[in-house]
């Protein structure tokens, strides 16, 4: 798969077919674009255009790119789906947990868009957009973004008083890296460097147990320590930016999408700046 500077040439060579506009930047859109190869990127210039003939456009811009990318890496939006006001108003709260504590903690990727418009199975989503292509990853950031997990239900709680089961897959990707640092990445100071895994036949799926059950034990409770503690940190940050969670989630009930200077103007304690287009059509 191309690396960053690569898909910025294979976009400079896909958008020579259609009329762009002098906002497009292919730099900003290859940063946003990890992990496509030749033909997804072939594919957004073509959704991009899509979308500017939809809106009647002579010019391919900048926000046909993004709505392009936004469906092709999280799916259409559901725009068919209605949603109660009590569950637009709980996704709302949900998202924006998440974005805070994104926005901050030092080492997260940033936050480049926050929706509770329905795309695929997720009712709203917290889109973070790295800044470079990633090999590694390190301790700290996947720390972040164990806490970055836990926002959502975390807001759910302070702001609505209530738990669902929106939450589901966000614990199971929390625990699932908490797992992998404890037992494969040796990044417990408690087990050291260690590696606490079953050997699973790939064939019969059984497992051959490769620790003791007291050493077993012993994991399982870094496990939970790791996680507690990730709680506890993005608990105490929803806690102390109360009112930055509230305007977030009241300018996303209001205009369901909201990009990175509108975000960057909330942390800062303005009124969000008014969205710079239409809906996506």
């Amino acid at each position: 798969l191309p690396d960053i500077r690569g898909r910025e040439q294979i976009l400079y060579v896909h958008m020579r077919k259609v009329p762009i506009a002098p906002d497009v930047k292919a730099d900003i859109l290859a940063r946003g674009t990890p992990g496509f190869s030749g033909a997804d990127l072939a594919n957004l210039v073509n959704e991009a255009a899509l979308f500017a003939a939809r809106r009647n456009k002579r010019l391919v811009e900048m926000q046909d790119f993004e709505d392009a990318k936004d469906k092709i890496v999280m799916g259409p939006e559901r725009k068919s789906a209605v949603m109660r006001e009590e569950e637009r108003r709980n996704t709302a709260f949900h998202e924006s947990g998440h974005a805070v504590v994104a926005k901050l903690l030092p080492k997260a990727d940033p936050v480049h868009k926050v929706t509770i418009m329905p795309r695929g199975y997720a009712l709203g989503l917290t889109w973070q957009l790295p800044e470079h292509d990633r090999v590694n990853m390190y301790k700290d950031k996947m720390l972040e973004d164990i806490a970055i997990l836990f926002g959502g239900r975390i807001a759910e709680e302070l702001f609505l008083d209530q738990k669902s089961t929106g939450a589901s897959n966000d614990f199971e990707r929390a625990t699932s890296l908490a797992r992998a640092m404890v037992t494969r990445y040796g990044m417990s100071a408690a087990l050291g460097t260690m590696v606490y895994m079953d050997d699973r036949d790939a064939g019969l799926g059984m497992a051959s147990k490769s620790v003791s059950e007291e050493t077993q034990q012993k994991v399982d409770d870094e496990i939970r320590s790791l996680l507690d503690r990730q709680y506890v940190l993005a608990r105490r940050l929803l806690e102390a930016n109360r009112d930055k969670v509230e305007a977030m989630s009241k300018a996303l009930l209001e205009w369901e999408t909201l990009d990175a200077d509108q975000i960057d103007d909330i942390m800062a304690g303005l009124d969000p700046r008014p969205p710079k287009y239409g809906s996506p059509g």
